[in-house]
């Protein structure tokens, strides 16, 4: 398409909708980034006010030829949402809640609603929405969806897909249908269009047809979010296995559509009503911060802890007590609550409605603990503001490791393989094992409850040599979680860094299949193409936020830079783990609180500063009218220097900008 021809088209879009269209090289260079190590330039940025403007836009695609991306917080950590799209931002206009049955414990939403907001609006029902990911202050309902999300108390509440009902979704073809349970006597009497039962029976003979291979091929863990949940279309209801014992949730008798949206990652439909499943909000808690000298360990000991039904056993490691330790925000918390110098904390907290029957297994806690033989090595943890406090730490952890200075980085690209808990020790061991091979170190945390640990090796993908470990350390990785039977995606899903994997993974046939489903719903891969089937290469440099060519344009700075080694590296510090997108509490970041742009946060400054001084927006962008605009807003206030977790001071970069302005 001609760029001429392009611009036209986009006028006559512009015109059309009641939101926003942007296609200047400064937003577009906003949205070409997540908080991946990808970055992948779009056409043009849509901010829908309603769902006409999303038909809209995904008529306008068809028509085009162009692909669509839905996009929420853009907080995806595996490059789900770039690509070489059309983006549509949810979260300004499109983040209500639409319905809410207190009775029944079920709401529905639309998708840009951020998942603290929404629990802020639940609460004076006593009810929230459980899937409590550590991203909560920025992370949308619909990314939520399109990634089956889980958090730190999957043990009791499951994933994405086990608190969700039914979702209504535009499709690419731009007709709209409604996804949920179907019995067999509900699919001859739910009013679709003949389309739409088409699509509905050739997907539920798909699941009759490949039962076995699906059965047989899908690992039986909580923590399995690759490829698409084709176990939701089983005609008994998607298998649970022994895991699914503590959790709230009953068994599925039945196929569930909405599922299949689950963890598509935008691939296969726009979500634009999402039907929720809510719970009680816990009113009594205790936590038990349990040291151990050395991670194995830890790592050990967890299904011993597991056995008493916490609701949550998270790991902190001894790098991310360090590092927390240099973070003000976090100091005082880790110095009162970190008692010596453990090699590892595993977080463990009971939610029993009675008080006391929390504090009797936090003694059965400190016993099994002393069984062990780790002799009073249990704090205690009774006051709910100081659990917060914890949890606040804990929450941050990812962030807490970026803040490290310099090129390299703790790089996410096998971070969240899962296994099961009588593996999960010499898992880790084998690993930790693996880095060392390739000479670098990982930090670990997370959810060991559930046998998934997050950790990411030390890498800098400016170097070519680092992208060739990075290539090696994910093979030796995968081959280690199939031989355990485990999964390679157990939280933050496929995208552009693992969705080639999968036939390793799955074998070749289920892949098919992934592409028979993606096929019914888009034949023209028009929705966000390249993740999950027909995938990128993870490697491929071209795609990434530091291609071969990249540099940093030299001139000379008014302010000393060298804490960070340079003004570039400063800048860089930013990983787009969206903090600043938070609404309700702190300072950061106030212009965003009030305009809701992306051009108006700590994030969209940061990657337009980036973009400028590395010569991707054009000639003089730093010392453009564009940046100007860009910093406007910035108060100065320094509330991202304290609550940045990695520290972007932008009131400091803002003096910088200004001298060279």
């Amino acid at each position: 398409m001609a760029n001429g021809r392009k611009l036209r088209a986009f006028e006559n879009l512009k015109r059309t909708i009641a939101g926003e269209l942007h296609d200047d090289t400064f937003t577009r260079g906003r949205y070409a980034t997540d908080a991946s190590i990808y970055q992948m330039m779009p056409h043009g940025v849509v901010i829908p006010k309603n769902k006409d403007d999303i038909s809209a836009a995904i008529a306008f695609c068809k028509d085009q030829g162009m692909a669509l991306l839905p996009r929420g917080g853009g907080t995806s950590q595996c490059g789900q949402t770039v690509n070489h799209a059309l983006v549509l931002d949810n979260t300004k206009y499109l983040n209500s809640i639409l319905e809410l049955d207190v009775k029944n414990q079920r709401c529905v939403v639309e998708p840009g609603i951020v998942l603290d907001e929404l629990n802020r609006q639940l609460k004076p029902h006593g009810l929230w929405f459980p899937v409590d990911v550590s991203t909560g202050s920025r992370a949308t309902i619909g990314g939520m969806v399109g990634n089956n999300s889980c958090g730190s108390r999957s043990i009791v509440y499951g994933t994405m897909r086990d608190n969700v009902k039914s979702i209504q979704a535009i499709l690419a073809n731009g007709s709209e249908m409604k996804f949920g349970a179907h019995s067999a006597d509900e699919i001859s009497n739910c009013g679709l269009f003949n389309s739409e039962q088409g699509l509905v029976n050739k997907l539920l003979e798909i699941g009759r047809e490949e039962s076995i291979e699906i059965s047989t091929r899908f690992p039986d863990l909580m923590r399995r979010v690759g490829g698409y949940n084709l176990d939701a279309l089983l005609p008994e209801g998607a298998k649970r296995g022994v895991w699914s014992d503590a959790t709230v949730h009953g068994a599925l008798n039945h196929p569930n559509l909405a599922h299949l949206l689950v963890g598509s990652e935008g691939t296969l439909a726009f979500s634009t009503e999402i039907e929720l499943y809510l719970q009680p909000i816990p009113k009594n808690k205790v936590l038990g911060i349990c040291h151990f000298p050395t991670f194995y360990q830890a790592m050990s000991a967890t299904q011993s802890i597991v056995g008493l039904r916490p609701s949550a056993v998270e790991l902190v490691d001894k790098n991310m007590i360090e590092l927390s330790r240099e973070i003000p925000l976090f100091k005082a918390t880790v110095e009162e609550f970190v008692k010596g110098a453990p090699e590892a904390l595993l977080l463990v907290e009971f939610a029993e409605p009675d008080q006391i029957a929390n504090i009797r297994q936090l003694a059965k806690l400190k016993e099994l603990m002393g069984d062990l033989g780790f002799f009073k090595s249990v704090i205690e943890v009774i006051s709910l503001k100081e659990q917060r406090a914890i949890w606040e730490v804990r929450k941050a952890a990812l962030n807490i490791m970026m803040s490290m200075r310099g090129d390299g980085k703790p790089i996410s690209f096998i971070e969240d393989c899962a296994v099961e808990l009588q593996d999960l020790a010499e898992f880790t061991d084998r690993l930790t094992n693996v880095f060392k091979k390739y000479d670098t170190s990982g930090t670990w945390y997370a959810h060991a409850s559930v046998g998934c640990l997050h950790v990411r090796p030390i890498l800098n993908l400016k170097q070519e040599l680092d992208v060739k470990k990075m290539r090696s350390i994910a093979e030796k990785a995968f081959e280690l979680v199939r031989e355990y039977k485990g999964s390679h995606s157990g939280e933050h899903g496929d995208g552009l860094v693992r969705s080639e994997f999968h036939t390793k993974m799955f074998g070749k046939k289920v892949v098919s299949i992934f592409e028979k489903i993606k096929d019914q719903f888009d034949p023209n891969s028009r929705m966000n193409p390249g993740k999950i089937v027909r995938p990128f290469k993870m490697d491929d440099r071209s795609l990434m936020r530091y291609k071969p060519y990249y540099k940093h344009e030299k001139f000379s700075t008014t302010l000393d830079w060298s804490y960070w080694g340079s003004f570039g590296q400063a800048v860089e510090m930013c990983n787009n783990n969206g903090a600043c997108r938070k609404l309700n509490s702190g300072v950061m970041c106030p212009s965003y609180m009030v305009t809701k742009n992306e051009r108006d946060l700590t994030r969209g400054r940061a990657n337009a500063l980036r973009l400028a001084i590395s010569g991707q927006l054009g000639p003089n962008a730093l010392i453009s009218d564009n940046m100007a605009q860009s910093m406007k807003l910035c108060v100065s206030c320094k509330g991202c220097k304290r609550e940045c977790p990695t520290g972007v001071d932008m009131a400091r970069m803002k003096i910088e900008f200004l001298f060279q302005y």
